[in-house]
C-alpha cells in the first residue's frame, strides 16, 4: 500500500468520524430539548394568574372621601376617592418632615383619586384605612403611620406605600398592571 493511497483511506475516516459526532451531539441536543421541555413549561404563569395580572375598576362607584380595596396580583390595591380637604391636607405637608419625601402630585395622576398597593412596606402587613396619627393608614402590627397620601410618616416603614402601574382608560376608568 502506497503513502497515498493510506492518506486517502485515512481523510475518509476523519470525514466519517467528524460527521457521526456532529449527527450524534445533534440528536443529543433535540432529546435533551424534548426531555427538558416539561420542566420548563410548567414555570409558565398558569391562567389564573395570568388573569390577575391586569384589573379594570370603575372609579365611578367609589363615594367621595371612602375608599374600596381590589386584589390585584394576589396583593390589595387601595384606591381612594380623596375630598377636596384631603388633597390640601396632603398637598401642604412639608416634605422635609418626611422619612421618604414625595409630593402628593407624584402620587396620584389625577389627585382626587390615589391608587396604592396596600401592603406595609416594613414588613408586609396590611394597614388599617382612616386610622392612626395621620389620617391614613396605619399598621398595627408593628405601628408604622402614613398619611393621607400614603407616605410614611410615623414608624418603622422605610418608605412609602408602593404605587402600582396604572392608567385612565377613560374618566372613570383605570387599569392597573
Amino acid at each position: 500500500m502506497s503513502s497515498e493511497e493510506l492518506t486517502v483511506d485515512n481523510a475518509e475516516g476523519v470525514n466519517r468520524r467528524d460527521f457521526l459526532y456532529v449527527a450524534t451531539a445533534g440528536w443529543a441536543a433535540v432529546g435533551t430539548a424534548f426531555a427538558v421541555w416539561p420542566f420548563i413549561a410548567q414555570m409558565a404563569p398558569s391562567a389564573d394568574v395570568k388573569a390577575m395580572a391586569t384589573v379594570e375598576v370603575d372609579l365611578s362607584r367609589i363615594p367621595e372621601g371612602s375608599e374600596i380595596k381590589v386584589m390585584w396580583q394576589g396583593k390589595p390595591l387601595f384606591i381612594r376617592h380623596r375630598t377636596a380637604e384631603e388633597i390640601e391636607q396632603a398637598r401642604s405637608v412639608d416634605l422635609s418632615e418626611l422619612p421618604d419625601p414625595e409630593p402628593d402630585s407624584d402620587r396620584a395622576i389625577k389627585p382626587e383619586y390615589l391608587v396604592m398597593i396596600g401592603v406595609c412596606t416594613h414588613l408586609g402587613c396590611i394597614p388599617n384605612a382612616e386610622s392612626g396619627d395621620y389620617g391614613g393608614w396605619f399598621c398595627p402590627c408593628h405601628g408604622s403611620h402614613y398619611d393621607i397620601a400614603g407616605r410614611i410618616r410615623k414608624g418603622p416603614a422605610p418608605r412609602n406605600l408602593d404605587l402600582p402601574p396604572y392608567k385612565y382608560t377613560d374618566d372613570t376608568t383605570i387599569i392597573v398592571g
